[in-house]
């Protein structure tokens, strides 16, 4: 855990390149940071690591940042998607995703609603 964490209720701790992932996610001031667990909800990914940049330039250097530190670290993505467009980026690295959204297209998908029974953690000022 990080010292930027500011709710959790979870027992388990999240694997380190989750927290290293929302290290760097922060440091290119995004906000709002959240890590959903889906474990035993969905049978696609672990968890989803969401973010919000305040504009496409913020947007691609927050997911710039952590696929370029990471893969220094060992960790590649799978697949990357939107990183030309600047709204939506999704990082793919099988067993989590990281979202970086533009702060209207994150109220638009509500992924957080959409994964309501999933255990959220915040980080960050929020």
């Amino acid at each position: 855990m990080t010292d930027t964490e500011r709710a959790t209720s979870s027992p388990e701790p999240l694997p380190p390149e989750i927290v290293r992932a929302v290290e760097l996610a922060l440091e290119r001031k995004g906000r709002d940071v959240v890590v959903l667990d889906l474990k035993g909800i969905s049978s696609a990914t672990d968890h989803f690591l969401i973010a919000t940049g305040g504009s496409d330039v913020q947007i691609k250097a927050i997911a710039d940042h952590i696929i370029d530190e990471l893969k220094k670290e060992g960790v590649r993505p799978e697949h990357v998607e939107g990183l030309r467009s600047g709204r939506w980026v999704l990082i793919d690295y099988i067993d989590w995703v990281v979202h970086v959204f533009h702060p209207t297209a994150r109220d638009f998908y509500q992924l957080e609603t959409l994964w309501g029974d999933a255990e959220a953690r915040e980080f960050g000022d929020g």
